[in-house]
């Protein structure tokens, strides 16, 4: 699955079953249910999740939260434009 095939699943009622709890924590989030996603990544261990984690608190405003959460993914802080950092995830997780 690339970047468009995601964003094309968005269509649909239910993430790709293929997809692991990061990105499924990003679908979420892309379809506006911020609180099943932040479910989803702070249920999961990973890095990966912690990254997703750290994206969602800073789409919150919880700008503190978001640079532990950065810290525990070994990511930078992120700046900018939150959808641009979304698609930048899901491009590095696909």
């Amino acid at each position: 699955m690339n970047l468009d095939a995601f964003e094309a699943s968005l269509e649909q009622d239910q993430p790709p079953a293929a997809l692991g709890p990061a990105l499924q924590a990003l679908w979420w989030q892309a379809k506006g249910d911020w609180h099943e996603a932040h479910r989803l990544a702070q249920d999961d261990s990973s890095a990966e999740a912690a990254w997703v984690h750290a994206h969602l608190h800073r789409v919150e405003g919880d700008y503190s939260n978001a640079a532990y959460w950065y810290q525990r993914a070994a990511q930078p802080v992120a700046g900018g434009d939150t959808t641009e950092e979304w698609r930048a995830i899901v491009a590095a997780l696909l």
